[in-house]
């Protein structure tokens, strides 16, 4: 094996159109700015949307906020995953027991909420801003780039 381990991250919501898209691109930003070389994706544990891009409303408020997502499509979770991954961070608490369930026994994956990683929000899901308005949207982007700051941060390391 040559050079270190790159840490591969796995963002994981329900339908892999809102959340964790917005996450995965939230990720992606941060470790570019802080030069954490990584791999990242995400997916959702149902199957109703897989090959279907982003919600249009998440896709609106990544463009607002300097990203585009409309070329990512949406995926579930596969058993390969936690072989692939070495953090699988879920949206919410009930995604986070579903893949506890789906998770093979010895795998090397950390399961977490993307809010743990944010000191005093352990716990926390981030709100599914689906059937809500679009404003819903504009705090789901407050909130899983916290937690991709976060987690980028714990990843790098000390500086």
């Amino acid at each position: 094996m040559s050079g270190p381990h790159k840490p591969a991250v796995l963002f994981v919501c329900l339908g892999n159109i809102c959340r964790s898209p917005l996450a995965e691109a939230a990720f992606r930003r941060e470790a570019e700015r802080i030069g954490l070389d990584v791999a990242v994706d995400s997916a959702g544990t149902g199957d109703w949307h897989v090959g279907a891009p982003p919600d249009p409303r998440a896709i609106a408020v990544a463009r607002a906020n300097g990203i585009d997502i409309s070329g990512y499509r949406g995926r579930q979770v596969a058993p390969g995953d936690f072989a692939r991954f070495d953090h699988v961070v879920a949206l919410d608490r009930a995604n986070l027991a579903k893949l506890r369930g789906l998770r093979p026994a010895g795998s090397r994956a950390a399961l977490s909420l993307l809010l743990d990683h944010v000191p005093g929000r352990e716990g926390e899901p981030v709100a599914d801003p689906y059937y809500g308005a679009d404003e819903g949207f504009d705090t789901t982007w407050a909130d899983v780039t916290a937690g991709a700051r976060a987690l980028a941060r714990r990843l790098a390391g000390p500086e």
